[in-house]
């Protein structure tokens, strides 16, 4: 997530620049053939390329709209698995405990608290981590030019920034039955089976009031409904035919452009034709960044600096965990790097 509130030249240019070199090499070829050799015939009437222009417009923006949504559908889910994950820390402080028939000291009623909010906190990670696997259809995975600028802006600009956001004392809390879940195919979905086994041992024994294990499960069946609707989102992309046709109405677009403009300002005089380059440069680089904004919008969950901020999130909910417990070995919040927070 930009936390930046207006980015700056620079990171616009690092996101969208290096298009400007091969834009401005079309123009000036088009220049060049139609006022230097006299290929005046390449000039077509603007009147259809502006028709393009503004249906891909509309297109662009449908696109654009969906990309934003599946965002926001993201942001909302791991909202929701704050929501549930405080309810969570707050039954587990307060719903166990002795009953009449047991009597476990207060290190053991801890051990037993820490057993669940550890797993926990242990299930927040692991589903970010499965969230950030790339799928086929993301940049980072993309052969040769593609593939590498995916795998190079994760590194600069996106979880690459974001390096051992766990120490060793962290990860031997969090992961110390990580046997039990490590050669899950989905490790998260057993970590929740693990809580829920848990909580019937503990009604088994007393420790737990059946009404309240079945609030408790309630709460991780809401947990298994947030990981799906997360997995759906990273599991199904948007529809193909519409991100991949709107590149190519775009490339048909730009191809178009100078052919449409070169003689409109060839109406100018003869420094006209020259003067398409700078305004064909910039109408061809707008169009190019809003296919761009869309392509990498529609992943939320790529690792990529426009992503949601899962690990911000994770930490968020661990920190209010651990105040839950009453512990003091409390984690600092993410904090952002280059106005990146992930």
């Amino acid at each position: 997530m930009i936390v930046r509130k207006t980015l700056s030249l620079g990171a616009v240019l690092r996101f969208a620049g290096h298009h400007l070199w091969w834009l401005t090499s079309y123009m000036l070829i088009v220049s060049v053939l139609y006022g230097v050799v006299g290929w005046q015939w390449i000039s077509i009437p603007w009147l259809p390329v502006s028709l393009i222009g503004t249906a891909l417009a509309f297109y662009i923006g449908f696109k654009n709209n969906q990309s934003y949504d599946r965002v926001w559908e993201a942001r909302k889910i791991w909202g929701a698995i704050v929501n549930s994950s405080r309810s969570w820390g707050v039954m587990v402080n307060s719903f166990v405990r002795n009953s009449q028939d047991t009597q476990l000291t207060e290190r053991e009623l801890l051990h037993i608290k820490q057993t669940l909010i550890y797993r926990h906190i242990a299930w927040l990670y692991i589903l970010r981590d499965q969230l950030l696997v790339p799928t086929q259809w993301e940049h980072a995975s993309l052969r040769g030019l593609f593939g590498k600028m995916g795998r190079r802006r994760q590194e600069y600009g996106g979880i690459g920034l974001f390096k051992d956001y766990l120490n060793a004392k962290q990860r031997e809390k969090y992961f110390s039955d990580e046997a039990d879940w490590k050669s899950a195919a989905n490790k998260a979905t057993q970590i929740i089976n693990l809580q829920s086994l848990k909580l019937a041992e503990l009604e088994e024994k007393d420790i737990l009031h059946m009404r309240r294990q079945l609030d408790m499960q309630k709460v991780l069946s809401d947990f298994y409904d947030h990981q799906g609707r997360a997995e759906r989102i990273k599991k199904f992309p948007l529809p193909r035919q519409y991100a991949n046709l709107s590149f190519i109405f775009n490339c048909i677009f730009i191809f178009l452009l100078p052919l449409g403009i070169v003689a409109e300002f060839a109406k100018l005089g003869e420094a006209g034709v020259w003067l398409m380059i700078p305004f064909g440069t910039v109408v061809g680089w707008i169009y190019v960044v809003m296919e761009l904004i869309g392509d990498y919008s529609e992943n939320p969950f790529e690792g990529f600096g426009t992503d949601v901020p899962m690990l911000s999130i994770c930490r968020t909910i661990e920190i209010d965990l651990l105040h839950i417990l009453g512990e003091t070995d409390i984690p600092k919040p993410i904090q952002p790097v280059n106005d990146i927070l992930m």
